[in-house]
């Protein structure tokens, strides 16, 4: 059980789950979109959502800024958050724009304001769950995709309820958060893209 509750943290971690939000869309967009183009997409996300914040953790980590990936501590997270808030308008700037594809550019809109608010509390000492900010987010856009497009996936969204129960199991099992500090994660992350359905649903 302890192996079981641990590895919801690997496989839900932040960094993952704008490339799972990416491939949900891909998977259960009725549009047609060329490979090439899908392949191009998902390669710019994993670089800018993925690589460049690993590259970035180990600078910051050399400069003894951050102690480890998982930034358990408030005042480590002001950084990476800042970076992270950088890299997503990025990818709204340059990967998807509100014409083409409003569904994915929505998403990320809906991540950033989520980013943004974390940073907000990291400057009031508070300590939100990033995991659970994030499985709650893709969550969320699953259902208005299933809405969006139509399309029964009660299954795969039954499956992330339950990988957000996981996720906030994993965190409490570690004492890595407090109760109040996933409940702020569930909801940073799922209102943003609430929210935001009214611009693309």
């Amino acid at each position: 059980m302890n192996y079981f509750l641990r590895i919801a943290s690997y496989l839900f971690h932040p960094l993952l789950m704008p490339l799972l939000g990416a491939l949900l869309y891909y998977r259960f967009t009725s549009k047609f979109i060329e490979p090439s183009i899908i392949q191009a997409k998902l390669f710019a996300i994993i670089i800018i959502t993925i690589l460049i914040p690993l590259i970035t953790f180990f600078l910051l980590k050399n400069l003894q800024i951050v102690d480890n990936i998982y930034l358990k501590k408030v005042s480590e997270r002001k950084y990476p958050l800042m970076i992270q808030t950088l890299l997503i308008l990025l990818i709204i700037k340059m990967v998807y724009n509100a014409y083409e594809s409003p569904e994915m550019y929505f998403f990320f809109t809906g991540v950033l304001f989520s980013t943004i608010t974390a940073i907000i509390l990291v400057l009031f000492k508070f300590k939100v769950s990033l995991h659970q900010m994030g499985i709650a987010g893709v969550t969320m856009f699953l259902i208005a995709l299933s809405a969006h497009f139509q399309i029964n996936i009660l299954i795969g969204i039954g499956f992330l309820f339950f990988c957000n129960g996981w996720v906030a199991s994993s965190r409490l099992h570690t004492n890595s958060h407090s109760i109040p500090e996933l409940i702020a994660g569930f909801f940073i992350g799922i209102v943003p893209q609430i929210i935001l359905l009214n611009f693309w649903l």
